[in-house]
């Protein structure tokens, strides 16, 4: 393995990722979550990278080729079947066996929801009216649905391309059973002129409203923690950015 040094890639107090060469080594403070990250790899039916070494409470992955789909904060430059090809991805995973561990069930969710709503408007990082307004539209997300295997945190920048094709995803650590619209969303988020290419891609039934109330919802219940794990003022988070383009 060739190394120039080594490059911090994600460093807080829950978790840390180096890049050393073309190996990633991830260090989390909670082994469980590492646990389902490796097994959620085995099980998924879509490219992953490859288990270098696992150490708990490190985890080595070799780099997977090709670049991000995108980036939250920046217009992508992948083209329309690139973005497609990602929904296919999605697809295949979504029909895929179960895995064996739940997900958060729907009361989870709408406590969590209730608890940052709450915090927001505390402590003045958006009007009341949009986290209200938000609000709403994310509590009609916490419908019955049919589990699928979801990847849980599938940010676009999770998701690797190489000219058109899917060649890897990234960070299983929230993968469970859960809403397919939740990935869909994830993968969407901040590039709601992809959406259409995810759907085509994704070859199946999907409720747009959906996937905006899902919008909602991630980031009402995401700003807090990425303030309080200094990724920034929350004024100049995407996520904030979304919700106030929310309708």
């Amino acid at each position: 393995m060739d190394a120039d040094g080594v490059e911090v890639v994600v460093a807080h107090s829950e978790r840390a990722t180096l890049r050393v060469g073309d190996v990633f080594v991830k260090v989390d403070a909670d082994r469980a979550r590492l646990e389902v990250e490796v097994e959620a790899m085995a099980r998924a039916p879509v490219p992953t990278p490859q288990v270098r070494w696992h150490n708990p409470p490190a985890l080595a992955l070799a780099a997977l080729p090709g670049t991000a789909l995108g980036r939250l904060s920046k217009p992508s430059t992948a083209s329309p079947a690139a973005w497609a090809a990602a929904g296919a991805a999605v697809r295949t995973l979504h029909d895929a066996p179960l895995p064996p561990w739940p997900g958060r069930d729907r009361d989870e969710l709408a406590s969590g929801l209730a608890d940052e709503c709450e915090w927001l408007v505390a402590h003045d990082v958006l009007p009341a009216e949009v986290v209200t307004r938000n609000r709403r539209l994310a509590e009609t997300a916490l419908r019955p649905w049919t589990p699928v295997f979801i990847h849980g945190d599938l940010q676009v920048d999770h998701v690797f391309v190489a000219g058109d094709e899917v060649t890897g995803i990234l960070d299983w650590s929230e993968a469970s059973r859960g809403d397919a619209h939740f990935d869909l969303a994830i993968l969407t988020l901040g590039h709601p002129e992809h959406l259409g290419d995810v759907i085509a891609g994704y070859g199946a039934d999907v409720d747009r409203d959906l996937v905006r109330a899902w919008w909602s919802l991630r980031c009402l219940t995401n700003v807090r923690w990425l303030a309080e794990h200094g990724y920034g003022s929350p004024d100049d988070f995407p996520e904030v950015a979304v919700l106030r383009s929310q309708p």
